[in-house]
């Protein structure tokens, strides 16, 4: 058996499956991160720490180029939910169980400014941190690879399924990504949030025009 031409097979595989999901997540004022698509329909997920003041420029594989509309934000996850006006790209699947200790991910991400760098490692640990409010939240530690620019961009099971949201890098030599999980948490409350907000809107440009 080839191990090294499977193993090469693999990653190739897994390349084109994840690529076509990594975006630029661009601010106005100030560098650059990653981010991926969550939703068909133009939804991008990245760190709340990419995102500045203003919602930024989101660059797609095709290097076609959106203003964003910043759907929500949260600090105390680190994450930001954006829009832009696309259809028809590609989302990223979260994983449905948590990665095991050992089990080896990718990370992909925009490193130093250069575009579409992927890094591999091993899970370290499945740890918690408590966030500024006093929740604990699920984290992945890694021995993946991570620099100024990986922030807000997936990282990956060999299946290409996202297991964590990259973030931080601490000590040094480990890195820590925001689970799934917390991931998908957040992105299901922004979205009825936001399902709220344009039913009221709705429900008074009736009102208006019935006036």
């Amino acid at each position: 058996m080839n191990f090294n031409g499977t193993f090469t097979q693999v990653i190739d595989e897994l390349v084109q499956r994840v690529l076509p999901s990594l975006v630029v997540v661009r601010g106005q004022r100030f560098g650059a991160g990653a981010g991926m698509v969550w939703g068909a329909d133009g939804l991008i997920l990245t760190n709340n720490h990419v995102v500045g003041r203003r919602a930024p420029i989101v660059l797609l594989q095709n290097d076609q180029e959106y203003e964003s509309r910043l759907l929500a934000r949260d600090p105390n996850v680190d994450l930001a939910l954006l829009s832009i006006d696309a259809a028809g790209l590609t989302p990223l699947k979260p994983a449905s169980v948590s990665p095991r200790v050992g089990e080896l991910v990718f990370a992909f991400g925009h490193p130093w400014g250069q575009r579409n760098v992927i890094t591999r490692g091993i899970v370290s640990a499945l740890a918690s941190a408590q966030n500024r409010r006093g929740d604990t939240l699920p984290i992945v530690r890694s021995d993946v690879p991570l620099a100024p620019g990986n922030s807000g961009g997936p990282l990956v099971n060999a299946g290409g399924e996202v297991v964590g949201i990259n973030a931080m890098i601490i000590g040094g030599d480990q890195s820590v990504s925001i689970a799934a999980s917390v991931a998908g948490d957040f992105v299901r409350k922004a979205l009825a949030a936001q399902n709220r907000i344009e039913g009221r809107s709705s429900r008074r440009s009736e009102r208006d025009d019935v006036m």
